[in-house]
């Protein structure tokens, strides 16, 4: 952690000198969601390759940079394109950015995703709120010595998503007419999708939709204090429950299709915090 801290530190001063604010919320973009950064006034763009010490993105449709700009009128830092535990990286590096955002300013996190839908109360193209998540199947971030400059060893989890910020995206949903789901997220390793014996076996644990991010950041950004909300759009139906075979390029297409209406969920909610 000594080495993290002196990394994170390092990204922090290169970071925060070509960014030219101060963002009071941090959001990261899911797969096939990049598009989001165009609603925002840009003032900076940040690759990830430029950032001493920063771990870059391998995947399909993730950018890899920071955005900074404005949401209507609240100072932001946008992650456009996020890096994965199935890429390689150790957990600290897959919360590392979560975490400097954190260190730059941000007091929010919004976390978003591609998802799985398992809940048959689901169909591809639903935007379902994050209400809790289960993180068993992957390393927990905060494994190892504590960083005590970003929080305590044992933080509590018992309100990882909060109540405020979900109560917001529901009244902003209900506004515009969005049929917005609520459930439990799921975070598995990957890369490879789920069988239908581990769709059946999460449903049965209480999951409502799985994927491959967001609940490690989750878990970090909690043990810095932040607040977080996370959103998924459910891309397609988890294995078993669709008979199609999943694949990279469905989720793409399902994000793309929905993209309108999950930016306008966003930007009604963001925008002026």
């Amino acid at each position: 952690m000594a080495d993290m801290a002196e990394r994170l530190e390092k990204a922090r001063k290169y970071v925060s000198e070509k960014a030219g604010l101060r963002p009071a919320l941090g959001i990261v973009l899911g797969s096939g969601l990049g598009g989001f950064v165009s609603r925002a006034k840009i003032v900076s763009e940040v690759p990830y390759a430029d950032i001493p010490g920063f771990p870059q993105s391998t995947v399909e449709g993730h950018k890899g940079q920071f955005v900074f700009g404005y949401l209507g009128s609240t100072p932001v830092v946008i992650m456009q394109g996020r890096v994965h535990y199935y890429e390689g990286y150790p957990m600290e590096d897959v919360v590392m950015p979560a975490r400097l955002m954190g260190l730059l300013g941000a007091e929010t996190l919004l976390l978003t995703n591609a998802s799985g839908g398992i809940n048959s109360g689901l169909s591809a193209g639903d935007i379902m709120l994050i209400t809790d998540h289960i993180a068993v199947f992957v390393p927990n971030p905060l494994l190892g010595r504590n960083a005590d400059m970003l929080g305590t060893r044992f933080p509590d989890m018992s309100e990882v998503y909060d109540t405020g910020l979900r109560n917001a995206v529901i009244k902003a949903a209900d506004e515009l007419g969005i049929d917005l789901k609520q459930g439990v997220y799921c975070q598995l390793t990957g890369p490879s999708y789920e069988t239908p014996a581990e769709v059946r076996m999460l449903g049965m644990l209480g999951a409502d939709a799985v994927g491959m991010s967001t609940a490690v950041e989750a878990i970090a950004a909690r043990h810095m204090g932040m607040k977080v909300c996370g959103i998924s759009l459910v891309t397609n139906m988890a294995a078993g429950i669709s008979q199609n075979k999943l694949s990279h390029e469905e989720v793409k297409q399902a994000a793309d299709a929905a993209g309108q209406k999950f930016g306008d969920l966003l930007e009604k909610v963001f925008a002026d915090m």
